[in-house]
């Protein structure tokens, strides 16, 4: 961690849980869809209810408790130090993970799906939409069929798109989901990050759930992670 920061809190809580480390210069910058720095380490924590059993939950709907998931950024010059779990929190065993490129795929209702299969069809209600056929959901299904640790692309959700999730906390959920500012809102998040269920590490998010971190492409832009959203879906 930079040797002058504080390990992430949430206050009247306690501190957060190390999830995982993405080493940026490690991955293939040329393949990947968002703009991440070309060196440096993103550090990824969030309040896994260790030390309440579980009582406060990180809930996207919930603003107060936004502060129980954070992203950290350590640029590549910058002065470091290693820390230790603080006092309660039992540290996840440790599992090396190595990078490899795949297609991701979203789902039909996204503004970029409908941009380039039907940009003249109204807007309403999503599911109305002409790419919302069986045929063409079932045909995304098999493409991307699981989820899986996972830095940019399309997110795979566990339960409902979770760029919806992020836009409707944003909007603070005063829109319904036939409000085309929903989806206007949602395709202004991309991925950073998603974490699955890991055995190997002790992991498990609700019922084989998955954690995920979405940011602004303008905030990735100006390195500012702070600014990222975090929700997580189990089934």
């Amino acid at each position: 961690m930079p040797a002058t920061a504080e390990w992430p809190a949430w206050d009247g809580h306690g501190p957060l849980s190390f999830i995982a480390s993405i080493d940026c210069a490690c991955l293939p910058a040329a393949a990947l869809d968002i703009d991440l720095p070309a060196a440096g380490t993103l550090l990824f924590f969030y309040f896994d209810g260790q030390l309440d059993d579980g009582d406060a939950l990180v809930l996207i709907e919930d603003r107060e408790s936004w502060a129980g998931a954070r992203v950290l950024y350590v640029a590549a010059d910058e002065e470091v130090a290693e820390r230790g779990a603080p006092a309660g929190l039992k540290p996840y065993p440790v599992v090396p993970l190595a990078a490899r490129v795949e297609m991701t795929a979203t789902e039909p209702w996204y503004p970029s799906v409908r941009a380039v299969f039907a940009p003249d069809a109204p807007l309403g209600n999503r599911y109305d939409h002409p790419v919302c056929s069986q045929e063409f959901l079932d045909a995304l299904w098999e493409f991307d069929d699981a989820v899986r640790h996972q830095i940019g692309g399309h997110a795979h959700s566990v339960q409902n798109p979770v760029e919806i999730e992020v836009a409707e906390a944003v909007l603070d959920g005063e829109v319904s989901w036939d409000d085309p500012r929903l989806s206007e809102e949602a395709g202004g998040w991309v991925l950073l990050a998603q974490f699955d269920s890991e055995d190997a590490a002790d992991m498990m998010w609700g019922d084989a759930g998955a954690l995920y971190w979405l940011i602004r492409p303008e905030d990735l832009a100006e390195r500012r992670f702070e600014r990222a959203m975090f929700t997580w879906q189990c089934s």
